[in-house]
């Protein structure tokens, strides 16, 4: 990962809207941590003139990408559009691989609209950009860019489903790239922020059930007390269980699931995990035990 570059959007410390990492280990491994303030980003996207060119252009992106939901007026697509414009400019800027944005909730109380839409055009165009501003899951994620040449998402492993020892449901907002999801998305409104802040200001949420298909996943951390940084990997299947719930909304299937959820607790890992369509565990084995001293563990 020599001269990788991740951007970090939002505000530090920002309690628990973001994900703690060590900026020493990641730097000590070649990867440069890029900072903003998100004060920066909302002053500029607010700066920026609805008629601007790249401003009509991101529109029609935005219209191109994706079903706009019922209820959703002009206003909330152009505060999007506009958000879009200013963090792809500061990825241009400052020559980013990836990013990491706090994605909630100051910039639904003062901006007005959600960042995820702009994430999920981001990595779709593959730059990867992970939630709550969680940089070493962004760099995760470009780790399975780089190994699959596909665009990765970005979940929490959540729920059990049904009673299956080697099913779970891994769910987000969400920021999917479209074609992560495999499947016709709606762009709408975060739900359950939604409901706190209001969902005026909560435009831009990728909804829709990720398509059936193999998948890998992969997490990175960084190891305050060790010192190093931590890594697993594994393989599965997106199924084409129903499961209804607001978001994005991924059923998997996951050989060993308790292994893996054993050894994410007593490791320490975040809730966090990158997952890319394909199956890609052994090109990431090969890349961290030959070229990164990385502690790892590969979960089948």
């Amino acid at each position: 990962m020599k001269n990788a570059r991740i951007g970090a959007i939002g505000t530090r410390p920002a309690a628990f809207q973001t994900v703690r990492f060590s900026e020493k280990l990641l730097q000590g491994s070649g990867v440069t941590v890029v900072p903003v303030d998100m004060s920066e980003i909302i002053a500029a996207a607010e700066k920026l003139d609805p008629a601007d060119s790249s401003v009509r252009a991101k529109l029609d992106s935005i219209h191109g990408y994706g079903k706009i939901a019922d209820g959703i007026n002009n206003a909330q697509i152009e505060l999007q559009a506009k958000l879009s414009v200013v963090i792809d400019n500061f990825v241009t800027d400052n020559e980013l691989d990836a990013t990491a944005v706090q994605c909630w909730d100051s910039i639904q109380y003062n901006y007005g609209c959600a960042a995820c839409l702009s994430m999920s055009m981001m990595g779709e165009n593959g730059k990867p950009s992970a939630c709550e501003m969680d940089v070493a899951g962004a760099l995760s994620m470009l780790i399975l860019r780089l190994a699959s040449g596909n665009a990765p998402g970005f979940l929490d492993w959540n729920n059990n489903f049904d009673y299956s020892s080697e099913k779970c449901v891994c769910t987000h907002c969400s920021n999917y790239p479209a074609s992560f999801m495999g499947a016709p998305i709606e762009i709408g409104q975060l739900d359950i922020i939604g409901n706190t802040v209001g969902r005026e200001k909560c435009f831009g949420a990728i909804k829709g059930k990720v398509a059936v298909g193999d998948m890998t996943y992969f997490r990175l951390s960084t190891d305050d007390a060790r010192g190093s940084i931590k890594a697993y990997v594994g393989e599965g299947e997106f199924t084409d269980d129903p499961y209804e719930m607001d978001g994005g909304i991924a059923v998997c299937h996951v050989p060993g699931l308790n292994n893996v959820m054993n050894h994410i607790c007593m490791e320490g890992f975040e809730h966090h995990v990158a997952m890319v369509r394909g199956r890609y565990a052994d090109v990431i084995e090969e890349a961290l035990l030959k070229y990164l001293n990385w502690d790892f563990m590969k979960m089948f």
